[in-house]
Parts: C-alpha cells; sequence; structure tokens
C-alpha cells in the first residue's frame, strides 16, 4: 500500500478510535484522581526566587546546577489521567561559592502548555501531534536537555532556563528518543533503548556521541509493544528489558489516557546486545514474569555472565485503570548467554524506587546504591515515605537516612568530592517535600556520614511535587 493511502487510513482509525476513548472517558468516575491532589497537586505559577536562605553550610566545591523534571498539567484532566502524564515542569536550583543563587520552575513550552498559558510555544521542529516532555533533564553533548520517552524530541534548555528549543540533536534523530538515557564514563557516548507508543513491533537502540549528535539507530523486533522506561549498559552489551507491560488498545478505546498495561501473553525476557552489533546479534535471556521501570547498573561478571541490579515489580498497571498496584524491591540478576537463562535473588525486600549510583561508575562493577522508601501500602500520597536507603553491595548491609514524619524524598543525586574521589566520597542531594508545611527542602547529605543530619538545607517556601528525575550539572 502506498505511504500516502497508509498515512490516510491510519489517520482514519486513529481518528475513530479517538471519538470512541473521548466518549467512554466522559463516562469514567469523576472522583478526584490521586496524581492531581494533596502532594501531587501541581504548581500553579512561575517562580524566580534569587539569594535563598541556607542552613548549614553548603560544600564550596559544588558549583552548578540541579536540575528536576515532573509532570505538572497546566489543566489536569478530568477523567483518565495518571501520574506519568501531563504537561513538563523543569525545577531549577544554582549553586555557586558556598551560596544558593537562584530557583527557577518553568513549564516546557509544549503547544499544549503554551495555549493553556497564552503564550508562544517553543521553538523548534516537532515530531507528531504530542510533543509533551516531562520526564527528565540529562546532559547531552554539554548541554541539558529535557527529554520523555515514545513521543516528542527532546526539549534544549538555556543556564537560566529562560530559553527553550526543541532540539533532535541538530537534526540528527528522526524517531523518539527516552526518558531515561545513560552516559557510558567511558566513552562519552549517551545510550537509549527508545520506543513509540504508535509503532508496536519495533524499538531501537539509540547512541548519540559526545558532541550531542545521533550515531547509531539499530531496530530491534518485539511483540505488542512493550514500554521501556530504561536500560543499562556494560563494557560488552546494552541490555534491552523486554517485559509485559505493553500497548493496550482495550484501555485507549475505554477512556484511559495512559495506554499500557500488564500482559500476560507477553513474553518475559532481557536481551544482550553486543554494543556494536545488530538485532540479530541479540542473545535473550528469559526471566520470570515482572517488570522494571529502572535498572540501578550493570557489569559482566568474570565468568562470562551479566551482573544486573534493578527494581522489580511481581505485576505493573494489572488493574483496569492502570494503578502502579504492587511494590518493587531490590533484585539482582545474574544473566547466562550460554543457558539464556536469568537467575533472581533479591537484595532488599523493603519498597524503593529511584536508585542512584555513583555515575562515574556506570557500565562497571560498583559496590553503592542509593535509593528512596516507598510507602508499604502503595499510599499514591507517599504517606511513610520519609528515608533514603544506602546499599552496600559487597556486604549486603542497608543503611538508612530518615527526614522525619512528613517529609517525603524524593529521587536523590551522587556527585564526588573530585575527579579522582572515592565512590563513595562526595555529596548526595534532592528535594524533600514537608507535607505539613507545604514546603521543600533542597537538602545536601554526606554520602559516607549517611545517617548524619544534612550538611546543608535550601529551604523553599513552596511544595515542589514529587516529580521524577533529576541531575546535577557542574559548571564547566
Amino acid at each position: 500500500m502506498p505511504n500516502p493511502i497508509r498515512s490516510a487510513v491510519r489517520a482514519v482509525l486513529e481518528g475513530g478510535v479517538e471519538l470512541v476513548a473521548a466518549y467512554n472517558r466522559a463516562r469514567l468516575p469523576k472522583t478526584p484522581n490521586p496524581f492531581v491532589i494533596g502532594i501531587h497537586e501541581p504548581m500553579r505559577e512561575e517562580l524566580t526566587l534569587q539569594d535563598l536562605a541556607v542552613i548549614g553550610s553548603i560544600p564550596t566545591q559544588l558549583d552548578g546546577r540541579y536540575l528536576k523534571m515532573g509532570a505538572n498539567p497546566v489543566r489536569p484532566a478530568s477523567g483518565g489521567h495518571n501520574w506519568f502524564l501531563g504537561d513538563g515542569m523543569v525545577h531549577g536550583l544554582a549553586i555557586k561559592d558556598g551560596k544558593a543563587l537562584w530557583y527557577r520552575n518553568r513549564w516546557i513550552g509544549s503547544r499544549t502548555a503554551a495555549a493553556a498559558l497564552g503564550r508562544p510555544a517553543a521553538p523548534g521542529p516537532r515530531r507528531g501531534a504530542n510533543d509533551t516532555v516531562n520526564t527528565n533533564v540529562v546532559d547531552i553533548g554539554g548541554r541539558a536537555f529535557a527529554v520523555v520517552e515514545a513521543g516528542s524530541f527532546p526539549v534544549e534548555l538555556s543556564d537560566t532556563l529562560e530559553t527553550q528549543r526543541y532540539n533532535p540533536f541538530e537534526g540528527t534523530l528522526a524517531r523518539s528518543f527516552t526518558g531515561h538515557p545513560h552516559r557510558d564514563p567511558i566513552t562519552g557516548e549517551t545510550h537509549a533503548i527508545a520506543y513509540d507508543g504508535r509503532v508496536w513491533d519495533a524499538i531501537r537502540h539509540v547512541v548519540v556521541s559526545a558532541a550531542g549528535k545521533v550515531v547509531r539507530d539499530v531496530p530491534i523486533a518485539v511483540q505488542h509493544g512493550p514500554c521501556v522506561h530504561d536500560c543499562a549498559i556494560t563494557a560488552r552489551f546494552v541490555i534491552v528489558l523486554d517485559l509485559p507491560v505493553t500497548f493496550s488498545m482495550r484501555a485507549v478505546l475505554a477512556g484511559h489516557r495512559f495506554p499500557f498495561r500488564w500482559n500476560s501473553a507477553h513474553r518475559a525476557r532481557v536481551g544482550l546486545l553486543p554494543r556494536h552489533g545488530g538485532a540479530t546479534d541479540i542473545v535473550w535471556c528469559d526471566v520470570e514474569p515482572c517488570f522494571v521501570f529502572h535498572a540501578v547498573n550493570a557489569f559482566d561478571g568474570d565468568d562470562g555472565r551479566v551482573i544486573l541490579d534493578v527494581i522489580a515489580y511481581p505485576t505493573m498497571f494489572a488493574s483496569e485503570g492502570g494503578e502502579l498496584d504492587t511494590l518493587g524491591r531490590l533484585e539482582r540478576w545474574t544473566l547466562d548467554p550460554t543457558t539464556q537463562r536469568v537467575e533472581r535473588r533479591v537484595i532488599d525486600q523493603a519498597a524503593q524506587e529511584f536508585p542512584r549510583i555513583d555515575e562515574r561508575r556506570f557500565g562497571q562493577k560498583y559496590r553503592y546504591a542509593y535509593t528512596v522508601s516507598v510507602p508499604a501500602d502503595g499510599n499514591p500520597q507517599l504517606a511513610g515515605a520519609t528515608t533514603l536507603y544506602k546499599h552496600d553491595l559487597e556486604t549486603g548491609e542497608r543503611r538508612v537516612h530518615p527526614f522525619g514524619e512528613h517529609h517525603v524524598p524524593g529521587e536523590f543525586v551522587f556527585m564526588p568530592a573530585s575527579e579522582g574521589a572515592g565512590e563513595d566520597e562526595g555529596w548526595l542531594m534532592g528535594f524533600v517535600i514537608d507535607t505539613t508545611h507545604e514546603t521543600t527542602d533542597f537538602a545536601i547529605l554526606d554520602a559516607r556520614s549517611f545517617e548524619a543530619p544534612p550538611l546543608a538545607i535550601v529551604r523553599l517556601g513552596h511544595r515542589i511535587p514529587p516529580g521524577f528525575h533529576g541531575n546535577w550539572f557542574p559548571t564547566p
């Protein structure tokens, strides 16, 4: 079928699907969605705060910006909403010479957000109709990019967040990207496993060079349109997580805006793709059905097997509404290319998420991982999620940093004290929400004195929603 005809047929079909979806969405219960109220209630304005008050002492070695992203709908949807949906908002905090210079929050200038705000959309090329970007802020080629999976091109951000531009890596990215790319600290390349919500039979391995241009885009055949949020690398392989959360037309037709559901008919497997190989070179290893949002790290074992640490869930999005229905635990997976099997071992049963490491160890043997507690009852308002965990993967010890009742930490990132510092020699930093006073602290911890009070707190007089991912951007 010629491409123009195929495109026309697809447009008609998609239009019909949207009509049915919109009709059923209007019939969904109008109860308040837990991801637009309480701790998740979106911010309503953009702020610029300067010369911020600091409690304690910020290490003078810290010179740069902490940037974090999350969904922050300008106009929250009334039906079929989900935590992962909505206009993106980036939060930035600049630090230099022991001072907190400024805080800014800015909506990403998608067409939808800009129209709702009554201002021009950010310039730059779009990919399709959905240009929402809301998941992560990463350094690629020395520039800050806001990214999302399964759809829009990345958005390049200026140092002050005042200027934005949709930028498919200077025209070298032809299709979708990911919300969770990873930079190889040895080569400087950024690796991604990208998928597209409209393409159900293929995902792609995308590599962006240290200069910020796509140098590899290799398709990988799959079935059912799997949701692939994260990946991992080793010196030899890119690790592909093809697990049983897939596109669900039934969910779309029922009016739900988030289109992925648990699919028990989908084979659960983990792929070992040689770093420079093609799809036919992948060794697929079967794993018990489960789901993984985030890999912690991976490395090659001395015996030819591959070690992969993950936060694993027994199921995910198994309910009709697509809620997060189970709790994740820290596991070590050993992938055997010879037997094509995965051996799973639980490291820590406690519910936890948002794992981070010293990124200088990414793809290599490492010792320490840092995670955030999750309420044992799965409460979407995060009541009880008040602690950080530090895992010593050599000794099996888990240390705990409690922030106290009604204080909810988000993802914390590690920054080494110097270029030659040891793996655990540096600082952990992130936002902590005070749900009683509706304020937010930016906390800096000494990673080696993990249980000790924060070295410094920058107190912000408003609540920043939990959001998703962020990173530290040192001043060059």
